[in-house]
């Protein structure tokens, strides 16, 4: 699979950037498994990474080793599919700090706090594909691009409606109508600000596995919670549901262009000679003006249905391609959900869902979850028995006794008594 970047897995298909002049090339990707299962002794070296059909141990963090919310997490190698578990996962607590604006002398400055402005957490898998290049360094960068990307937008996020400027005042009077007309919440500046980080870190993965002169590519699975909010951005065949006693939920879906306004937002990015230097393709809240040039106002682009900040240009100022309303975006409200005791959150691999319904794993965590109340291990006692039920055994709830062969990978994440999880100073 050439040239199969994180762009082919992450957005919709485009070129891959310009080739960028011979360099030296640089190591190979290292090999390696999840931070939070090294020392545990439970996951293999290089030498023995690969595993017979008959001997797939299924591996988990070493008892009293937490992850976020006290999350369940299991893995187990594919049956010589490939020489590696080609599947990653990462997760840890999020540090937003804020960024404030002022003016010195006619010039912008800026100060970075030195104390977390907003907090929360992450979870993500990312499945790989031709190698598992690609995966290690989705893992390794995702949660920096987007702890970057919050930060360049949380003043918004904290105001009670977001600001078209950084500095928290509008442009022009008028600005927070604009704002008002295109429904633009607090909640749309993490959207955009997960958006963002998935096409900085394809960019990232591109040039890290050019110059290495490695291929491959993967999906992404990530969970993120803020400010009393899950967010869930898929980008491949992975899946995540919310799984409740009386409801099963989808939380996620295949990643496709959501509207007509990312179609055509699209053509114009792989086409810019069809906007014959009239249009530009970026969309904003409203038609900016020559005195906006130098300002941060708000946009999104084709791979966007959240909205981000940028600093308006001279090309910003054309007509607009995009006029109009155009989201679709999923957002679970904690406070609103009101999480019972065996709520949970259960993101997978593909490897899980080719042999396991919605409806299967719901049936397991209901199965499991009330017998086992007491165990302050049984998140991850049931992230590995999910895995043990797409191995055939005379158990499983599979059709047919059917097997998985793939490597699979599952975070369950469990949502009752979470919300202190999140803060805000």
């Amino acid at each position: 699979m050439s040239a199969n970047w994180f762009r082919r897995r992450f957005l919709p298909g485009g070129p891959l950037p310009a080739p960028r002049p011979p360099r030296p090339r640089a190591s190979p990707v290292p090999y390696r498994r999840p931070r939070f299962l090294r020392g545990s002794g439970s996951s293999p070296s290089t030498a023995d990474a690969s595993c017979r059909p008959d001997a797939r141990p299924v591996r988990s963090p070493v008892r009293g080793r937490a992850l976020p919310w006290n999350a369940g997490y299991a893995e187990i190698i594919n049956a010589e599919k490939s020489e590696f578990n080609e599947d990653q996962a990462a997760c840890g607590k999020l540090c937003i700090r804020r960024f404030e604006f002022g003016v010195e002398e006619d010039q912008e400055w800026l100060t970075l706090c030195p104390e977390e402005f907003l907090t929360g957490h992450y979870w993500a898998l990312f499945d790989g594909h031709g190698g598992p290049a690609a995966a290690i360094l989705a893992a390794n960068t995702l949660h920096s691009c987007l702890r970057r990307q919050l930060e360049a937008v949380v003043e918004g996020m904290v105001a009670t409606q977001p600001p078209m400027h950084l500095s928290g005042h509008c442009i022009r009077p008028s600005d927070p109508q604009f704002v008002e007309e295109k429904g633009i919440r607090a909640e749309d500046l993490v959207v955009g600000a997960l958006e963002s980080a998935f096409q900085e870190c394809d960019e990232v993965i591109g040039r890290e596995l050019e110059a290495s002169g490695q291929v491959g590519g993967c999906t992404a699975l990530v969970a993120v919670t803020l400010q009393g909010k899950l967010y869930v951005a898929n980008a491949g065949d992975s899946r995540a549901i919310l799984v409740r006693r009386d409801e099963v939920r989808p939380l996620s879906s295949e990643f496709t262009p959501e509207t007509e306004r990312q179609r055509i937002q699209q053509l114009a990015f792989l086409y810019p000679e069809l906007l014959a230097g009239e249009f530009t393709r970026l969309e904003f809240p409203r038609r900016l003006k020559g005195d906006d040039l130098g300002q941060k106002v708000l946009f999104r682009d084709h791979h966007m249905s959240g909205w981000s900040y940028k600093c308006v240009e001279q090309s910003d100022l054309k007509y607009p391609l995009i006029h109009g309303q155009g989201r679709q975006v999923t957002v679970l409200d904690m406070d609103q959900l009101e999480p019972q005791e065996e709520d949970v959150v259960v993101m997978a691999t593909d490897g899980l869902w080719d042999v396991l319904s919605s409806e299967q794993v719901a049936r397991l965590v209901r199965s499991f979850l009330p017998g086992n109340r007491e165990d302050p291990h049984r998140f991850s006692e049931l992230a590995q028995m999910l895995i043990h039920s797409t191995q055939g055994k005379d158990d499983s709830p599979t059709q047919e006794g059917q097997v998985s062969y793939d490597d699979v990978s599952v975070f369950v994440i469990p949502l009752h008594n979470q919300g202190q999880g999140c803060s805000s100073h």
